[in-house]
């Protein structure tokens, strides 16, 4: 997996406080990419597990994913 495409995304990464004092944190354009733990950093950090989660999975599907800043990572299928 690309780190530089991981970074790409979490670069567009969105946080909010929520009222009770936890993180919230998506990434748009990454459907269900999201967290939400008690400090800015655990988000952050379980952001970026959710989203590696995400694409390995999307890959798994054969799904087309995201094109971000220009980065694409997508797996042609491979005949065997």
């Amino acid at each position: 997996m690309s780190a530089e495409y991981l970074q790409a995304a979490m670069n567009h990464a969105v946080y909010e406080k929520a009222e009770d004092g936890t993180y919230f944190g998506s990434v748009p354009g990454f459907q269900g990419v999201i967290a939400n733990e008690a400090t800015l950093e655990a988000t952050r950090s379980e952001l970026l597990d959710v989203l590696e989660g995400w694409v390995l999975l999307g890959i798994s599907l054969h799904h087309e994913l995201p094109v971000v800043d220009g980065a694409i990572l997508n797996v042609p299928d491979i005949a065997f």
